[in-house]
């Protein structure tokens, strides 16, 4: 099985985390699964930017953004060339190392469009 290093994040997984993903599921999913509370305001529907990470290690074997998850990346705060949303992202059979941005935008909530 694959490993997420999840990269210690100062509010959801402060000594960072390492774990057996579970392949064909998202990042997102994998990252609920074992207790580091992601925000996922849109319920995982692609339709905010509050699932946002930078994937550090393993982006090519990552399946291809789709456009809408594109569009709303390019108003994610701290976009990177490897971000992506992780509820969109699903795990294959490489181990990745994720980071989890200081930041994110609620779009629905904060009023931004």
């Amino acid at each position: 099985m694959p490993q997420i290093i999840v990269l210690p994040h100062e509010e959801l997984c402060p000594e960072g985390a390492a774990f057996e993903a579970k392949p064909g599921m998202s990042i997102c999913d994998n990252m609920l699964e074992h207790h580091i509370d992601i925000d996922h305001a849109c319920e995982k529907a692609c339709a905010c930017t509050t699932c946002h990470v930078v994937v550090r290690e393993g982006y090519q074997s990552l399946n291809a953004p789709e456009e809408k998850e594109e569009d709303l990346l390019d108003k994610a705060w701290g976009l990177e060339p490897t971000s992506r949303l992780s509820c969109q992202a699903i795990v294959d059979t490489t181990d990745l190392v994720v980071e989890i941005p200081k930041y994110s935008i609620n779009m629905a909530k904060e009023g931004h469009r």
